[in-house]
């Protein structure tokens, strides 16, 4: 009797990750299934499966012909306790951190050009401007306005009960020095509680080494690529800025500590030079030629290193870690010590010697966004893009927002204690108790009614062309369901529906347009102020009732704007703290804000992606390497980037055993117009020829997602959406009109996917073990003999 032959092996269990986008989604919603089991992770992030696929590896014939679904949900990263809803206040840090990565593309044949690295300087150099604004805002509050200004009033101070130890007449802390000496501590204390919270977040996320492969990653053909012939987000240091973040963060407390010691400083060392003994007259010299000194250096630091990312660079600057910092607070203590000296005739009047200060440091921000211009052009110029956001110049547009919101948010805190303190009166105006904050801040308050103005006017305008856009869909969308009876109202859902998410691709027009009105009325308020030295209403005064009319009314509703906006960003922040939902919120905006890493200022709130793709990565490799099965990574919006960036980490064995389905995608409408370096075509088609096996959904009534790759395979789309027009037997009752949500209710998801499978088990090779990955080789530092270089990458 013949042998009987053996039966055919079993096919390898097929694994479906699934990866939320922002909001993020709970793991019962989205493996469809409230009982659900953790695998692997913590309490913030972590990958589940449904109870009864827990053992799956145990079973794999339970699974033939289909996957098994698990879930990483990462939405704890930017949304999960309340203290992170004060990160709002942090918001232009968050805006000019993305203005490093908003730089055009590199051309192949120079990719570490001295462009590259100018435009990375001139970025880190605005941020350090805009934490000296925020500590220098603090400064007016604290030392200018109620230290010097209320305190120094009998009339203020005797309202105030809190004040009366620091009133005239009120002991030893009523001398100005003194007075100057114990504000201090107040922006000395928020510098302080920014570095505690950087130092924080740089534990948890950048100092956690990333993944290493135990060979090299070979260079991948195609433009674009970095020093080392890779694409950016393949490089293995990429989402490693342990060094660097480090380095910033001693250079940036430093700079908030030396404002505050000149602050004490300058007006100290005036009233020496002009009424003191030779001997306090010298010290005010030397403890100024210090602030310089010291000065110099954290611009040097800032300057000098940009990232390391063909590397993970284990290494710290010590020196620039700890003895930057530590001097300035040397320094700040012993600049106390002399302002506190006993000065018996000494008396506060006027403002402090502040305005110079804003308005150099508005110069500065300006003329370091009109630099990031120049750069950018040359960029653009000499790396074409058509698809880049404002021809290469997203950059400093949002660099330019940045230093809007910076502005906004010091000077609105500044204009509304001055209105507190001041009562019934105006700050600045003929007649007021206190001369109120520097006279620039007040120019730039009385520019937000005209820039809100032109914001109506372009919000209407679009509306306008989104009207106009919608009457023209509607006449052709019953013909794209055949057989159905035309109905205007269901048209015109559908119609609104497309034309509220194809303004998206209009949003860097409007970004340029706010951008460019800012710079202008900024530029006008700087003169404005430099010129008269007065307030806008005192300045028009006698110019003509109409003139002087328009200018009070923008200076008063522009001071009450601000504050009002102030007020409602505390609210909000307030309300998100309190109000899980809220917090949701927040944590939308910090999804797509924070998932760069701090390259450029690092009080910015911490990036989650330097926690979540190595999850992923790790998850992908260590599965695919210990079962030799099909994976395939399912991202759904911010998802998808998540799911692109941790396959470009992947190592090769594991890469060519991984399948891409992206859905709701913003990789190339969003991420490919704004950040060209990163998520241009040049990127995207290097990792489509590493993952032949990548399909992306997108939809017409998709505000968000879009096409990846036009002309290459990967897209799959317009997708029907509402599934149907009107009723029928599949769909009794009207199909809701899904637009970003709900990829997977659609049959071609399921679909899509099944194929990638399929794909996957048709090219399958031998399995591979799973030991490729080594936590000892994570930790080494790399090559011995590698060149200590200053970056390469900006």
């Amino acid at each position: 009797m013949p042998d009987t032959p053996p039966a055919p092996p079993a096919p390898p269990l097929a694994l479906e990750l699934l990866v939320h986008g922002v909001a993020g989604a709970p793991p019962g919603e989205l493996l469809g299934d409230p009982r659900t089991v953790r695998v692997t992770g913590d309490s913030t992030a972590a990958v589940f499966r449904r109870t009864e696929d827990a053992d799956a590896e145990a079973h794999p014939g339970r699974y033939a012909g289909r996957p098994v679904p698990e879930a990483y949900c990462w939405s704890r990263l930017t949304s999960g306790n309340g203290a992170r809803a004060l990160w709002l206040l942090l918001l232009p840090f968050m805006v000019v951190n993305l203005a490093h990565w908003a730089r055009p593309a590199a051309p192949a044949r120079d990719p570490a050009s001295r462009a590259v690295r100018g435009y990375g300087v001139l970025v880190r150099v605005l941020a350090l401007s805009l934490t000296v604004l925020l500590v220098a805002a603090a400064c007016e509050v604290a030392l200018d306005l109620v230290a010097w200004q209320c305190a120094g009033s009998v009339s203020c101070a005797a309202s105030r009960s809190w004040l009366g130890f620091l009133a005239p007449g009120g002991g030893w802390w009523a001398q100005p020095g003194r007075r100057l000496a114990l504000a201090a501590l107040v922006p000395a204390a928020l510098t302080g509680l920014l570095w505690l919270l950087s130092n924080r977040t740089w534990n948890a996320y950048e100092s956690q080494p990333p993944p290493a492969a135990e060979h090299p990653r070979p260079a991948a053909p195609g433009p674009d690529p970095g020093p080392d012939g890779q694409p950016p987000l393949a490089r293995p240091g990429f989402w490693y800025g342990r060094r660097l973040v480090a380095r910033l963060r001693a250079a940036h407390t430093a700079a908030g500590l030396l404002t505050v010691a000149w602050a004490v400083a300058a007006p100290t060392a005036a009233h020496d030079r002009r009424d003191g003994t030779p001997v306090l007259e010298a010290l005010g010299w030397a403890a100024q030629s210090l602030l310089l000194a010291v000065a110099l250096t954290a611009v040097w630091v800032v300057c000098r290193r940009g990232r390391t990312e063909a590397r993970p660079d284990h290494r710290l600057d010590r020196a620039a870690v700890t003895l930057l910092p530590g001097a300035a607070l040397v320094l700040l203590a012993a600049i106390l010590l002399y302002a506190a000296w006993s000065r018996p005739g000494w008396t506060s009047a006027g403002r402090l010697p502040v305005d110079f200060a804003f308005g150099a440091l508005m110069l500065g921000q300006g003329l370091c966004v009109l630099g990031l211009a120049v750069a950018a052009a040359h960029l653009h110029h000499r790396a074409p893009d058509p698809a880049a956001a404002l021809r290469g110049l997203g950059g400093p547009a949002v660099a330019m927002l940045g230093c809007a919101l910076g502005g906004v948010m010091s000077g609105g805190v500044a204009q509304r204690v001055a209105d507190w303190l001041d009562g019934a009166a105006t700050p600045g105006e003929a007649g007021a108790p206190l001369p109120g904050p520097p006279v620039l801040l007040s120019w730039q308050a009385a520019v937000l009614p005209p820039l809100l103005l032109v914001l109506a006017l372009l919000a209407a305008w679009f509306a306008v062309r989104g009207a106009r856009d919608r009457r023209r869909i509607a006449r052709d969308v019953a013909a794209e369901y055949p057989g159905e009876r035309a109905d205007p109202a269901r048209s015109g859902r559908i119609a609104g529906a497309r034309a509220a998410a194809a303004l998206t691709d209009s949003a860097p027009w409007f970004v340029a347009a706010v951008s460019g009105i800012t710079l202008l009325l900024g530029a006008g308020a700087l003169a404005g102020a430099r010129v008269t030295g007065r307030v806008p209403g005192e300045a028009a005064r006698g110019s003509g009732p109409l003139l002087e009319a328009a200018a009070r009314a923008a200076q008063d509703s522009g001071s009450w704007l601000i504050g009002l906006g102030v007020a409602g960003f505390v609210a909000w922040g307030r309300r998100a703290y309190r109000d899980p939902a809220a917090r949701r919120t927040v944590g939308i905006l910090w999804d797509v804000g924070t998932f760069w890493p701090r390259a450029a200022h690092p009080f910015a709130p911490p990036c989650y992606a330097e926690r979540a793709v190595p999850d992923l990565t790790w998850r992908m490799a260590a599965w695919t390497g210990r079962t030799g099965g099909p994976l395939v990574i399912s991202g759904h919006s911010q998802g998808s980037v998540l799911a692109a960036a941790a396959v470009w980490q992947l190592p090769p064995y594991a890469r060519g055993r991984v399948a891409l389905l992206t859905y709701g995608s913003p990789l190339c409408r969003l991420y490919g117009r704004w950040f060209p370096a990163y998520f241009g075509r040049g990127p995207l088609a290097a990792l489509h020829r590493e993952v032949d096996c990548w399909r992306n959904l997108w939809r017409a009534t998709d505000p968000i997602g879009g096409p990846v790759l036009p002309g290459t395979g990967v897209d799959r789309g317009p997708l029907a959406d509402p599934l149907a027009y009107g009723r029928t037997v599949r769909h009794p009752l009207p199909a809701p009109i899904l637009g970003h949500s709900d990829y997977q209710a659609d049959p071609v998801f399921a679909a899509e996917r099944d194929a990638l499978l399929a794909r996957l088990a048709a090219s399958a090779g031998p399995g591979v073990p799973a030991a490729r990955l080594s936590t000892e080789q994570a930790g080494q530092a790399g090559p011995a003999a590698a060149e200590d270089r200053p970056g390469t990458t900006g």
